[in-house]
């Protein structure tokens, strides 16, 4: 296991940027890790990507520096084991209700005595039963970090608590739930939303934690950074591209091209 880009970064207080990709072809992986981004979203909560692709994408993103963040669905906790095996140094838990299932999270992402996490040894991790039993625990329990969601208003009651839980790292504001659960789908300026990062940056404040959200704009990633964040993610593949190939139709509009853009 190499050392955390993250971990580091969190230890010195430096703010940490990632990024989130949808596209499951390694050579996107490998190319955002060789650009030095402090971490890669790699979400199978909401999309289809089984572990075995997982865990290809994750040894592509080896070849640079990059961090994998994986998030797996709510309660996955045998599911979030192996991603820890396949070579994640960071965990994304979704849907955190409260302090007893942050813990729950931590004890399946730390070996004992931290956690209860299983050992196996023969995966990317170790990798391939190279290092001693104690020397890999050891390292393991230091560079994997876990990040926990806060995406319901009832959660937000319990941050303090969460934010508490010896062996979280971040908390996260999930903001596309969180305002459609408080009644303000997709209005990710609103005060509601403005005020549950208040909260969580409180929380976070007293128990020495990291908190933060997600990022569409650099203005924004700057408003952010201003309140104190110290964790982002500042943007995804699917909205690059798109844009790219929007910016490709409006230069070449003025040759006569026309296209038939179905998503207008």
């Amino acid at each position: 296991m190499r050392k955390s880009v993250v971990k580091a970064k969190l230890r010195q207080q430096i703010p940490v940027l990632g990024v989130a990709l949808h596209l499951t072809d390694p050579s996107v992986y490998e190319l955002t890790s060789l650009m030095g981004f402090d971490y890669i979203w790699m979400d199978l909560e909401h999309h289809a990507t089984s572990d075995e692709t997982a865990n290809a994408l994750m040894r592509a993103a080896r070849v640079g520096k990059s961090d994998i963040m994986a998030r797996p669905a709510k309660g996955e906790f045998m599911r979030m084991s192996r991603l820890l095996e396949a070579g994640a140094h960071g965990i994304l838990y979704p849907r955190c209700d409260n302090a007893a299932e942050a813990r729950e999270v931590v004890r399946w992402a730390k070996f004992g005595p931290q956690g209860t996490r299983g050992f196996d040894g023969g995966n990317p991790d170790t990798p391939y039963c190279t290092v001693p039993f104690a020397d890999y625990i050891k390292m393991a329990n230091e560079e994997t970090w876990i990040v926990i969601q806060i995406e319901d208003p009832k959660a937000l009651e319990h941050v303090d608590e969460i934010a508490a839980v010896e062996g979280v790292d971040v908390v996260m504001l999930g903001p596309a739930d969180f305002s459609i659960l408080a009644g303000i789908p997709g209005q990710f300026q609103h005060q509601i939303i403005q005020d549950a990062l208040k909260k969580i940056a409180a929380a976070c404040n007293k128990h020495g934690k990291a908190w933060g959200t997600v990022a569409g704009t650099p203005q924004r990633i700057k408003e952010l950074l201003d309140m104190g964040a110290g964790w982002t993610t500042c943007g995804c593949d699917l909205i690059w591209v798109k844009n790219g190939l929007e910016q490709a139709q409006r230069d070449l509009a003025p040759f006569g091209a026309t296209f038939n853009n179905q998503l207008k």
